[in-house]
């Protein structure tokens, strides 16, 4: 069958006795293990999916021996071939692989990045990940935004981690150089969609996504604040488009950031090295999750970047204060957010 452009796999199965009495939506993400269950629910909603021949809702029951048909989407795949192109791996088996991101590495494909891409590289690296929704990768970073990704590398760990982190149960908290005194933390809690006249931008806009950002004050420079960020949610440029609505957008951001803003008499060695960073000031600095086969709580750390780096240090040399990076155990919230233990222990 062909729907426009997608290619449809009809798909059936009959309801045995551990699922009677279960949503549709449970009984379909067990059923069809290979797909996540929002997509699943979309399905539903879109009509792809009968019981005994009729239409039902994500939240309607099922019986024993009803009879599932779902008529599921092959998604066209971007065109991706493997690169040799290095990547810095933190950890990797099996099920799953953690690398810290460089600045200038694009995740996948698209117009304008047609290789040289994140998603090449791990064809190259494993070439079994073409079997997976790109590459499995299963969040994104931007361009120039360094540090921590997960991969999945099967079906069911790339099924299991996409779940994770629509559930928040994926945690990532990020290092932002921010523009301008930030005196106290705090969470911003505002939709984000698209620049209503600029479409390559996002903006905070009613009509947006739901987007939730926290943030602590780790160090104060003279016009610029370090800053810890946790996200809630993860949309595109979040943390980007939040600290710009509060006027103090990410340190070098070419696209929020606005003109270059120096300290009241900056030195000379000051204003060359901010002058020479030239890309946003965010680095996804520690990652926990848990893993999605062992079901073990996992927590991964990766250093600033050299560049980076050299912009806080010169501020902090600037500032005269004494400024190191946190060790891993000093982020107490980070330790157990959402239930992270309790659900690797599989008490959720």
């Amino acid at each position: 069958m062909v729907d426009q452009n997608h290619e449809e796999t009809l798909l059936e199965a009959i309801v045995g006795p551990t699922l009677a009495g279960a949503r549709l939506d449970q009984a379909l993400a067990s059923l069809f293990a290979d797909y996540s269950r929002s997509r699943l629910q979309t399905w539903v909603r879109e009509g792809r999916v009968s019981v005994n021949g009729e239409q039902r809702r994500p939240r309607d029951k099922v019986d024993l021996h009803d009879r599932l048909r779902l008529r599921a989407v092959v998604e066209d795949q971007v065109p991706c071939a493997p690169q040799n192109i290095p990547l810095a791996v933190v950890f990797e088996d099996e099920h799953l692989l953690v690398i810290n991101k460089p600045a200038g590495l694009v995740v996948h494909p698209a117009a304008g990045n047609p290789d040289g891409t994140l998603q090449n590289a791990l064809l190259y690296r494993d070439p079994a990940l073409s079997e997976l929704p790109r590459a499995g990768i299963v969040h994104r970073l931007d361009k120039d935004t360094t540090g921590l990704m997960v991969i999945g590398r099967t079906q069911a760990a790339y099924k299991r981690l996409v779940e994770a982190i629509a559930a928040r149960r994926v945690q990532r908290e990020y290092r932002a150089l921010v523009v301008g005194s930030m005196s106290a933390g705090g969470t911003i809690d505002l939709p984000i969609g698209r620049h209503p006249t600029q479409r390559t931008r996002m903006a905070v806009n009613p009509l947006g996504k739901p987007s939730v950002t926290h943030f602590r004050v780790l160090e104060h420079f003279r016009g610029h604040t370090l800053l810890k960020v946790m996200l809630e949610t993860g949309r595109t440029h979040q943390i980007r488009v939040h600290m710009a609505h509060l006027r103090h957008p990410v340190f070098g951001d070419p696209q929020y950031g606005g003109r270059l803003r120096l300290p009241a008499g900056a030195s000379e060695s000051l204003k060359q090295v901010m002058r020479s960073f030239n890309r946003q000031a965010l680095h996804a600095k520690r990652l926990a999750l848990v893993h999605p086969i062992q079901r073990r709580s996992m927590r991964f750390e990766c250093a600033l970047p050299a560049d980076m780096r050299a912009v806080i240090d010169a501020l902090a040399r600037d500032a005269n204060v004494h400024w190191q990076e946190q060790e891993y155990e000093d982020s107490a919230e980070f330790e157990d957010i959402e239930g992270l233990d309790d659900y690797a222990d599989g008490r959720d």
